[in-house]
């Protein structure tokens, strides 16, 4: 019997190798998933905040309406665009993939240089002090909260998202998901106040609407760019691409469901605003929704302000999210070091990437005027995003038979990149200083590309090169990660 069990063995074929499991980022996002990252990144603290910009620069109730609306519209347009992209090119990474794709390496890493250096942590940095400021205002109510302490509190927020979402992708969505509905609550509290406050008769401050409106386009475009400014974050979902459950449906439907709830959300929160406050209140406020609940809600007034630093913690966790696998994609293409493109090898997350993003953070945060520096990303942020969506005008053409799940009218892309060539025109004229200095950022990324990209490694300076290769071991044997592989599934 042991004779005969021998034989069999020598002349069976050999078994094939378990199949083996490929080091990827796991696809955990769910369509409400999804929903939530789009809605949580919008909602930061843009609406608790802006509505005193559009209102200063439209003059009149009735036009700050009408922008906001235009602000909706406008972004909605932006945000199909993306879903066609995000279908199309299912990469990770956003415009940074869709440029690469469109207008090749250079203009790629430009993007991401860019992002890289200021835009990303720059905005991750402002939103950890906003969270701290307004976290700290109930305890400081006659003056400004201390310095250190704010930031402080902000680098410790910074550092424990960074930590939730290192540990599993699950564990960033969840956060997402439960502080985006907070503050979707916190905006419907506003919205039945002021719906209960129109019904009690104050439509005093909706007579006569338009009367006063601006009709300088200069003040009109900078209305505009404030209510873009809580517009924002609708292409958060297209960076994370790869992590999406069937993204050839959930990503063009989380956005179809995201963008109207958004913008219905704003314009309502705008009507209750104005019911309640008039011209004067709104300029001398620093934070319109902590002035409007000082009006309203009386001993619950504090509320609010919780609300401002839970909106702006669920926005700063979906940035950090989308500015991680932006480092991500930007490593696994060659662009930035082999470092940043390695996950976990059981929790399949990008931890390099994001504890790189950190560092990044922590390092504006000791920047006392770190507000100053988002004015010199304005040129640069809309000339990228426009860039993005003309890629989608040349792929059409270039190749017209490239499968394309959703595809919409050439309409919509053209108009938004008319509409972009505005946006870049107006920071330039209104603010030429800090929009050179914008593009000198992203001109400094020129020399980098060709030394560390371009140039073949073995025309680099040694010392660099094993300087990354030291790097690289260290991070795989402390992160216990290693290199991702493609997806060569899709």
């Amino acid at each position: 019997m042991a004779a005969g069990e021998e034989y069999e063995k020598m002349n069976s074929p050999p078994r094939p190798d378990p199949p083996r499991e490929s080091l990827q980022l796991r696809k955990e996002i769910s369509l409400l998933n999804g929903v939530s990252l789009i809605v949580g990144n919008m909602i930061g603290s843009g609406i608790f905040v802006s509505p005193k910009g559009v209102l200063l620069y439209s003059a009149s109730y009735g036009l700050s309406l009408v922008i906001w609306a235009v602000g909706g519209l406008f972004s909605v347009v932006g945000a199909l665009c993306y879903a066609e992209l995000g279908t199309t090119i299912t990469k990770s990474g956003a415009s940074y993939a869709y440029i690469l794709e469109s207008f090749g390496g250079f203009v790629a890493f430009i993007r991401l240089w860019t992002s890289l250096l200021i835009i990303e942590p720059t905005g991750q940095a402002v939103i950890a002090i906003t969270f701290a400021n307004y976290l700290v205002q109930p305890l400081f109510p006659t003056c400004e909260p201390p310095y250190a302490a704010a930031r402080l509190i902000a680098a410790a927020c910074v550092c424990l998202l960074t930590f939730i979402n290192s540990a599993y992708v699950k564990w960033g969505t969840r956060v997402q998901d439960i502080f985006t509905y907070a503050k979707v609550a916190a905006l419907i509290v506003i919205i039945i106040t002021g719906i209960v406050k129109l019904c009690q008769g104050y439509t005093t401050n909706f007579s006569s609407s338009f009367r006063g409106s601006s009709t300088d386009p200069g003040e009109i475009a900078l209305a505009l760019y404030s209510a873009l400014f809580s517009y924002s974050g609708w292409d958060t979902l297209n960076f994370v691409t790869e992590e999406i459950k069937n993204p050839e449906r959930n990503l063009p439907l989380a956005i179809g469901i995201s963008m109207p709830i958004v913008t219905i959300i704003y314009i309502l929160t705008n009507v209750a605003y104005y019911a309640v406050l008039d011209v004067t209140a709104i300029h001398a406020s620093d934070a319109v929704a902590v002035t409007f609940a000082d009006h309203t809600l009386g001993v619950m007034s504090w509320t609010i302000p919780i609300a401002v630093a839970l909106s702006c913690y669920g926005g700063l966790n979906a940035s950090i999210i989308a500015a991680s696998r932006l480092f991500f994609v930007g490593s696994r293409e060659g662009h930035l070091p082999d470092v940043l493109s390695m996950i976990h090898i059981q929790r399949f997350t990008p931890i390099p990437a994001l504890i790189f993003n950190c560092v990044m953070s922590l390092v504006y945060l000791t920047v006392e005027d770190v507000f100053q520096l988002i004015n010199y990303y304005s040129f640069s942020y809309w000339f990228f995003m426009g860039l993005s969506i003309a890629g989608q005008i040349y792929l059409r053409w270039k190749e017209p038979d490239r499968p394309r799940p959703l595809k919409l009218t050439l309409a919509f892309p053209v108009i938004f990149c008319l509409c972009t060539i505005f946006l870049v025109a107006v920071p330039l004229y209104s603010d030429t200083i800090s929009s050179l200095i914008g593009i000198a950022i992203a001109l400094s990324g020129v020399p980098v590309y060709f030394l560390g990209v371009h140039l073949p490694e073995s025309k680099r300076p040694s010392v660099i090169t094993e300087a990354l290769r030291c790097l690289t071991h260290l991070t795989q044997n402390t992160c216990m990660c290693v290199l991702t592989e493609m997806d060569t599934g899709e």
